[in-house]
This record gives structure tokens, sequence and C-alpha cells, in this order.
């Protein structure tokens, strides 16, 4: 029996109890930074598996490095775990099938890595739908969790096996202004109106709408416009979200954001600041090779690939992982009717039973997939020479 026939057997073997913690997971919905419920059960599945683990890194309380290393030396595969879910509405993007996905991938691999050599981890990473300490990943890279990592596998529940699409980078920004209270009736001339300045920005920031190109999407709310009407506001701010085709493009747009709110500052005499309120989100890089690799193996497995390509128009902090290292985030089909995300359609079928049996193909196809890049060392360099080459191509645009 081959490593790939022995996957199979201990996926096929092993799976009713990670369907368990799938549904356990949906019927707890927890949102970034609160997914503690979620990091436990995972994180304490994969200890049980014989994982070294770890919670609590890369400054996120409900993150999670599970790691084991094989005695012989080879390269160091990482299968990426989300589990948080939407305000409101729970797990309608799947994320309780994602990280049981990635972390069963794992665990099958973990079983014949001995065999091959090299390091298998799961990285649990909170808040990938945004929100309170959101977009982890972002913080993974940056504490330097992908520097000796040499690919990254994840698979994202959607309505048919497509292979992984490129996505916006985003900034979301938080603009907030300080001014000087006063009575607007008796006194309205000691005052310095803090919303008056946020409205400027505002109206500005639409008026640059006009001038951006079609992959630029800005979109923005406003929080907090004052007390009272009888009060000149002394404190304002607005949620912004700044998209755009790569994250070059997206600094070069906040250059433009900064300079509003310095010329809203200095019309009203307020004082204004605009920063990150979480982790800025990377475009995609793709890496086709890699995708080829897990769509062939999908394949094998008698499952259908949808080959149409279509870009993407949202943003996941997988990106940010893309710009360090050869990653995927293909998407595996979890209804037989066409879904669409964030939709109670959606999260009805991440907790259906052909849902949950997705999980079965798609881990399969995951740790295939790392098998084909740890037993093949040209195979691996060659993915890894084509992702050089997509950054280089992304960074120069």
């Amino acid at each position: 029996m081959n490593f790939k026939e022995r996957i199979n057997e201990f996926i096929d073997k092993n799976i009713e109890s990670y369907k368990e913690i799938a549904k356990d997971i949906h019927r707890n919905p927890e949102v970034s930074n609160y997914e503690f419920h979620a990091c436990e059960v995972l994180s304490n599945k994969l200890k049980e598996e014989g994982f070294e683990v770890k919670v609590d890194v890369a400054g996120h309380r409900t993150g999670f490095v599970a790691s084991y290393k094989s005695k012989k030396e080879g390269p160091v595969a990482v299968f990426l775990a989300e589990y948080d879910a939407l305000v409101g509405i729970g797990h309608a993007c799947g994320h309780n099938l994602f990280g049981v996905n990635s972390s069963l991938a794992a665990v099958a691999l973990k079983n014949v890595i001995d065999e091959i050599g090299g390091e298998v981890r799961v990285y649990g990473t909170p808040g990938e739908e945004g929100g309170e300490n959101g977009s982890a990943k972002g913080s993974f890279v940056r504490e330097g969790f992908l520097d000796d990592v040499d690919f990254a596998l994840c698979a994202h529940p959607g309505s048919s096996n497509k292979l992984s699409t490129r996505s916006l980078a985003v900034h979301p920004v938080v603009i907030k202004f300080y001014g000087k209270p006063a009575h607007a009736a008796a006194s309205p001339e000691e005052g310095i109106n803090a919303l008056d300045a946020l409205i400027q920005t505002y109206n500005a920031i639409n008026a640059l709408r006009q001038h951006v190109t079609s992959d630029v999407r800005i979109h923005g709310i406003i929080t907090k416009g004052g007390d009272a009407p009888n009060i000149v506001p002394e404190y304002a701010e607005a949620k912004f979200f700044i998209r755009a085709n790569t994250k070059k493009q997206v600094y070069s747009l906040r250059e433009k954001f900064d300079n509003i709110v310095k010329g809203a500052a200095l019309q009203t005499g307020a004082t204004g600041t605009i920063e990150l309120y979480q982790n800025a989100v990377d475009d995609m890089v793709l890496t086709p090779l890699l995708d080829e690799i897990y769509a062939k193996n999908v394949e094998s497995l008698n499952h259908e690939v949808d080959y149409t390509d279509k870009k993407g128009i949202g943003s996941s902090d997988v990106g940010n992982v893309s710009y360090v290292v050869p990653t995927i985030q293909p998407t595996f089909k979890i209804s037989i009717n066409p879904i669409i995300g964030h939709t109670e359609d959606f999260k009805n079928a991440s907790c259906s039973e052909y849902g949950l049996d997705a999980i079965r193909f798609s881990s399969k196809a995951l740790a295939h997939t790392a098998i084909d890049l740890l037993l093949d060392k040209e195979l691996l360099n060659n993915v890894k020479k084509q992702h050089k080459e997509a950054l280089e191509k992304v960074n120069n645009i």
C-alpha cells in the first residue's frame, strides 16, 4: 500500500470523529478573538493525535500552532485552519468545515511523514472574517511563523470545486477626528466640529472614487457622529475598507486617504488620525502549478474540478501567506445546489451531511498534494520558482 492509499484509509477510518467536531463548532459559532471553543477542540484533537501544540500565539489568544517533526530531514508543510464565524449569522462561510478539513489532512500526513521526512504543521489562524484582532495570518507572517515553511495548503468550502483565485488587498482603517465641544446655540464659535471634518473627509473620499481604476473598491460607514444636536461634536469616527488588486496599489491609495484626512483637519481646526484597526490583508499571489497538483489529486479521487476562471472580488488573509510561500486556497463543493457565501443557505450547507462528507475527499486531496511535494524535490523546486516569478510580477504592477 503506497502513502496515498494509507492516507485514504486513515481518513476513511477517522472521518466520523472529525465530522462531529465540525458539527460541534457549527453549533457554537464564535467571532474573531473569541473562538475559544473552536480553538480548544481543534488543538486538543491535534494534541491527542501526537502533535506538539501551543495556544495563544502571534498575539492571538485563540490562535495555535500544532507541529510534528520527523527525525528525517525534509520540507515543512503547513495546513492553514480557520474556524471563526460571522457576526449575527454564524458559520455562513463554512469555517467549521475549513478548520477540521485542514486538521484531518495534517493528521493523515503525520501518520506517514516519519517514513518520508520533513515536518507537518497546522496553524490555527483566527478572525479571517475580520473583527476584533482579526486577520491573524498577517500576524503569523509578521512574527516569522512562515520563515522556514516550504508551502502552505488549505481549501475553503464553496459551491463547486474550483482552484485558487486572485483576491483583493485591503486596508481596514479607522478615521478619527478630535474637536472641541461647545453649546451649539449659545456659543458655537467656541467649538471645533469633529463631525464637520469627518463629513469633509467622507465627501472627498466619494470624489476620489471617480479617479481610481476599476479594481478599486472603497466602502465605509460613520460609526460616531456626536452625542446630541445641541452640542458641537468633539469626536467623530468612521471605518473604511480600501481595496485594490495588489497591496502595492492599496498603499498608494492610503497616501491619498492620509492627505484627505490632513486636509479636512486643516479646514476645520480638528485633529485627525487614520490607522489600521486590524491587520492589513494582502492580495492572493497565485502559484498555478501548485493548484494543478491539487486538481489532479481531486480528480484522482473521482471528483470534478471546475476550471472556470473567475476573478475574486473579496479579500482573505490567506493572501498574506501567499506573499511569503507558495500557497493554495481552492474551494471544495459542500452543496448539490448552488449556494452563496454569507447566507442562511451556506450556513445550512456547512452542517449538512453532504457538506460534512466533503471533508473526506478534500482532506485527502490536500494531504496527497503535500505528499507529491515531499516526495519530489524537483517538483517542489519548480513550485517555488513559479511562486518567486509570480511574486516579482505582482510587485512590479
